[in-house]
């Protein structure tokens, strides 16, 4: 074995990337990164009894060169035998849509199409190939431009993506799918004499040196500049700084969730959209009470700068018990009130958020936004008790359930109705308020709304007269907590 490949082992075992059985899809773009990492993961797939299978995005950015990149790929994938799977996105199409950067554009869709295959099931993780230099370039872009140690953090060994709804809804297995990056303790440098040592070629990305972009400004002239002026081993340095970070912030994700409770209020039934209250009398450590204070925003959705944390702190700490505000992004307002903070919508009433949960069957799940557990059983005809009206056929969650808020465009077709209507206009004549319409679950069973609250479930879903077993979905109040 390779020294290299020994090196990559003892890396993956140490962060418990892969185990026997994983089915790895490795992200190959055809540079020497990417190609380096999927000759390094044949080396050791004996050792780990993975199944590989070659995935490739083509940005279309750079026309019959990209097209290159995706057959010489594609002829690697062949070489070994291995699976290939291809998307192509129009990345300029989506800067110009989102307003992103075509660097940021191209990052959003790569990891779009990432996640699908690990969603869908067709791969356990997607291991992609940034290395210790990209670690160490991502860390001084986030210092430089006031990332605080979250931003120090880097890039992440895994990252957890979660299940998808079929898997959700009828496994009982815990979901580990992930996107790991078995390189990151490993120098490009290093790649490309390995690369070299097999006589393996790869492709030139010439956008790679484009010093418009920050990133290659700080990879092809700062960090060497770092490196020839205050320290040769800058790019280790950089690097373990994130694995101190990482640690960090891991301590101090569990501490914080183990005191924002005490001091953080959220209305019964709140999620993201909806204000809540946070004591003045915070913990006396400055740094614990501004992780309280981006906690608590980052439980509406918000993401605040220091600024705004540290006028957010400053308010709680006024020795007078004056009123007062600080202006938060996305139109939010933060007023003090009676000892506490209040965090008001840009509306300046509680809004109805957006959710989304998988449910089991058989199985419950506690839905916040509607205060509520929904619960999804089969059992026999003989032992249901409830109407046949509320009663579904077992084949209605063949494609996964999921409960969530009615959206617009949903329909239904409520038995002994002449036809399906929209879920809003059904809603409406219940005389709800315009919050409870808001927030309103529906249960969905693949593409189609199967359940809604307070009406019969459709007849083309309910179970034949002949039916051995039925399926009932229940909602009842949340239980609450137990010590």
């Amino acid at each position: 074995m390779h020294s290299l490949a020994k090196a990559v082992l003892t890396y993956v075992r140490k962060h418990g990337l892969l185990k026997a059985g994983d089915r790895v899809g490795v992200a190959v773009s055809g540079g020497a990164d990417s190609v380096a990492l999927l000759r390094l993961l044949l080396e050791l797939q004996s050792q780990i009894g993975t199944v590989l299978a070659v995935v490739h995005f083509n940005h279309q950015l750079r026309g019959a060169e990209s097209d290159e990149d995706e057959r010489f790929v594609a002829e690697l994938a062949a070489k070994h035998d291995l699976e290939f799977r291809c998307e192509r996105g129009d990345v300029k199409a989506h800067t110009s849509a989102k307003r992103l950067s075509v660097e940021a554009a191209a990052r959003a869709m790569r990891y779009a199409y990432f996640r699908r295959l690990l969603k869908e099931g067709i791969v356990d993780r997607i291991a992609t190939a940034h290395t210790l230099d990209d670690q160490a370039e991502t860390v001084l872009l986030k210092a430089v431009r006031g990332s605080g140690t979250r931003g120090l953090a880097g890039i992440y060994p895994k990252l957890t993506v979660s299940r998808s709804r079929q898997q959700s809804a009828l496994s009982t297995q815990p979901s580990d799918h992930s996107i790991i990056r078995p390189l990151l303790g490993t120098r490009r440098k290093a790649l490309e004499a390995y690369l070299a040592d097999l006589g393996q070629s790869w492709r030139e990305d010439l956008s790679n040196r484009d010093l418009r972009h920050a990133r290659n400004r700080v990879r092809h002239g700062i960090l060497p500049r770092l490196e020839r002026n205050l320290n040769p081993a800058v790019r280790e340095a950089l690097a373990e700084t994130a694995e101190i970070a990482r640690a960090e912030e891991w301590f101090w994700k569990q501490e914080i969730s183990r005191l924002l409770p005490q001091f953080w209020k959220v209305p019964v039934g709140a999620g993201r959209g909806y204000g809540g209250e946070l004591s003045c009398r915070l913990p006396e450590q400055l740094a614990v009470r501004r992780r309280i204070v981006f906690a608590a925003a980052e439980s509406l959705g918000l993401s605040l700068e220091f600024k705004h944390v540290e006028a957010v702190v400053d308010l709680a700490a006024r020795s007078k018990p004056a009123k007062g505000a600080v202006v938060l992004p996305q139109g939010w307002i933060v007023r003090r009130e009676r000892g506490v903070l209040r965090f008001v919508p840009p509306s300046g009433q509680p809004e109805a958020s957006s959710y989304e949960y998988p449910l089991a069957v058989p199985g419950s799940i506690d839905v916040a936004e509607t205060a509520s557990r929904f619960e999804a059983v089969v059992v026999s005809r003989e032992q249901a008790s409830t109407p046949q009206e509320h009663l579904l056929d077992p084949s209605a969650a063949v494609g996964g359930l999921v409960v969530r808020n009615w959206r617009a465009g949903d329909r239904f077709w409520p038995a002994h109705t002449k036809a399906p209507r929209k879920v809003k206009e059904l809603l409406a004549e219940k005389r709800l308020s315009g919050l409870q319409r808001q927030s309103c679950p529906v249960v969905v069973g693949g593409e189609q709304v199967i359940w809604v609250r307070g009406f019969r479930t459709p007849r083309s879903l309910q179970p034949r007269d002949n039916a051995k077993q039925v399926l009932i979905i229940r909602e009842r109040p949340s239980e609450p907590p137990t010590d």
